[in-house]
């Protein structure tokens, strides 16, 4: 469905093509929906509006997705509408006033930035603290610069997660790894592709603190297995030395091992897998067992992401899902 931002149906979706969701991990999801005008439906589809109206999803009659419309397009026939979760708006604000935290747990960073992001003008928001980040930092935020989307990313380098459900913004410690499921190979019947990510691989980083501060922390060195690799990288918003090294340890620590990922592709997990799709959450975790490719894995994974397809198919063609997980273990999950 179409609802208003005060809340009001704008209109329900009756006849449906195609719809496509996804979830990610320390980003920001998107939604498609290819509608077929039926009735008087077609002149309240010409009334959706980018920013001023949300896409809302269900599956089977569960809330699965919501976001804003950020672009609608009318053809003959038929109304395209394009939505990205409710995280899209933290990009289009800025920090509205001037803060500086002192030795803080990440979480409540992070919480802040979100808070003081919507405070001007909630489009309608919840932020849920899954646990502390157990990573803390000195930060200082200066009203009017920067944008606070960029700045909650930044964070997620230094030793947060935060997903998008719904309009629920979670955030959760790095290291959470609460499993919500378990696939196999028979889950899987069409196989999987286990990658490695070498571009990934850092041994050593350093992290320099704003100009004002001058700080610069550091972390690692050359391992014995992979090398040196080393990585600068500026976070003007660090105000002290304690919280580069921090910073450059949470970094380290994710990156200090070649990261695996397995991706389903474009295979539809089985309808018999003891999975439940709503509770696919980037963030938790799959126990992983496969031996269909060369790099056999046993192994609990980070979900990344999430790609749910639907087709409505026709008269003659059933309508098929196709239900796409990404899953990751970078050298904290490995350890």
């Amino acid at each position: 469905m179409i609802l208003d931002r005060s809340g009001a149906t704008v209109t329900t979706a009756q006849i449906l093509t195609e719809v496509e969701w996804n979830r990610a991990l320390d980003g920001t999801s998107s939604a498609r929906a290819l509608i077929q005008p039926d009735g008087d439906c077609c002149n309240r589809l010409g009334r959706i509006g980018s920013w001023r109206n949300r896409l809302v999803i269900f599956r089977d009659g569960q809330y699965v997705w919501d976001g804003p419309v950020t672009d609608v397009t009318w053809s003959l026939g038929q109304v395209e509408v394009l939505a990205e979760d409710v995280s899209v708006w933290l990009d289009d604000r800025v920090p509205h006033e001037t803060k500086t935290f002192t030795n803080v747990d990440l979480a409540e960073i992070a919480q802040w930035l979100i808070e003081d992001a919507y405070r001007p003008d909630d489009p309608g928001h919840t932020v849920k603290v899954v646990g502390p980040a157990g990573v803390t930092g000195s930060r200082s935020y200066t009203a009017g610069i920067g944008q606070t989307g960029d700045h909650l990313r930044q964070l997620a380098e230094a030793g947060i997660d935060y997903t998008v459900i719904g309009s629920t913004i979670l955030l959760l410690p790095e290291t959470h790894l609460v499993s919500v499921g378990r696939l196999s190979d028979a889950d899987m019947p069409e196989g999987l592709q286990v990658s490695e990510d070498g571009k990934s691989l850092v041994t050593r980083w350093i992290v320099a603190g704003s100009q004002e501060s001058g700080v610069i922390g550091t972390d690692g060195g050359t391992d014995p297995f992979y090398g040196l690799h080393e990585r600068y990288i500026e976070m003007t918003e660090i105000t002290d030395a304690a919280s580069a090294a921090q910073a450059a340890t949470a970094r380290r620590r994710v990156s200090s091992a070649v990261p695996v990922f397995i991706d389903t592709q474009q295979v539809t997990i089985s309808p018999l897998a003891n999975i439940d799709v709503p509770r696919l959450v980037p963030g938790w975790a799959l126990d992983i067992t496969s031996a269909s490719t060369c790099r056999k894995v046993t192994q609990r994974l980070k979900i990344t992401g999430l790609r749910v397809t639907e087709t409505a198919g026709d008269e003659n063609t059933p309508g098929t899902e196709s239900v796409q997980v990404q899953v990751a273990a970078t050298a904290a999950e490995a350890a």
